[in-house]
């Protein structure tokens, strides 16, 4: 368990930032890039909108990272600055509430006070996500918004781009954030949640974590080392795999990327 405690709480590294900066970057070329030089006619219009999404939920996982402290750590202002950047791009956001929010739900997953759960604890998949948006968005939300629509649209001079590459992505990513990150992790199974934090991890390879989510499927190791950013996720769950089949006995074969 040193080992995992070793790879999930690492001293200020740059890292993290280069990282976030590749993200940014990628995320604001591609999607002007879309809206100046494609359409919705555009053979390469699809690949451009599934590109789009998945740029869109690496904006809210380095968002989500900052939260953490993960991102620069020992860095607060540099960390906190990054975050609220990447936040505000990917759906309108604003750092504090985002930030207290999700505290919230690591301090008590699946309960009443969790902000990230469905009212009155109706799990199904529309009303849980109706909870999250109604918990979420606010009018100063929707005047971002506003302004994020008033410029993509004023680059491409186009309705039709403006949805097809600016907001066909952002709710393409909002649910795929929702049910990798939330709903698949945190639904109650038959039996009844085992984990402390009431999560469990999607067992995904690697290849399909990073694709659907950006590792953010593999919840329980994300709980007990929210310190992790999500690149180290993958390792952090190799070891864990591998403590544990030491403990029972057992060969280790999965999580191995």
């Amino acid at each position: 368990m040193k080992q995992q405690h070793h790879i999930a709480h690492k001293p200020f590294e740059w890292r993290g930032v280069l990282i976030a900066f590749l993200i940014i970057s990628l995320w604001t070329g591609h999607l002007f890039y879309a809206l100046k030089f494609s359409s919705p006619s555009h053979p390469f219009a699809i690949p451009h909108v599934l590109i789009q999404a998945f740029l869109n939920v690496g904006l809210f996982i380095t968002a989500h990272d900052a939260i953490h402290g993960s991102l620069a750590p020992g860095r607060r202002r540099l960390n906190d600055s990054i975050g609220a950047i990447a936040l505000f791009l990917y759906g309108g956001f604003f750092w504090k509430k985002m930030r207290d929010n999700h505290h919230a739900h690591h301090a008590a997953p699946v309960t009443e006070d969790d902000p990230d759960y469905a009212i009155n604890g109706d799990e199904r998949p529309g009303r849980w996500l109706y909870s999250f948006l109604v918990r979420y968005y606010s009018w100063r939300n929707l005047i971002a918004m506003f302004l994020h629509v008033g410029v993509t649209w004023s680059i491409s001079g186009s309705y039709f781009s403006m949805l097809l590459f600016f907001a066909v992505p952002a709710w393409i990513s909002a649910i795929q954030l929702f049910v990798f990150g939330v709903y698949l992790p945190h639904k109650t199974p038959p039996e009844g949640h085992t984990h402390p934090h009431k999560t469990k991890t999607i067992d995904h390879p690697v290849w399909l974590s990073m694709l659907t989510c950006y590792h953010f499927g593999y919840h329980e190791e994300h709980h007990d080392y929210p310190g992790a950013p999500w690149w180290r996720l993958p390792a952090v769950r190799r070891i864990r795999l591998l403590n544990e089949a030491q403990t029972t006995g057992g060969s280790f074969t999965k999580g191995v990327a």
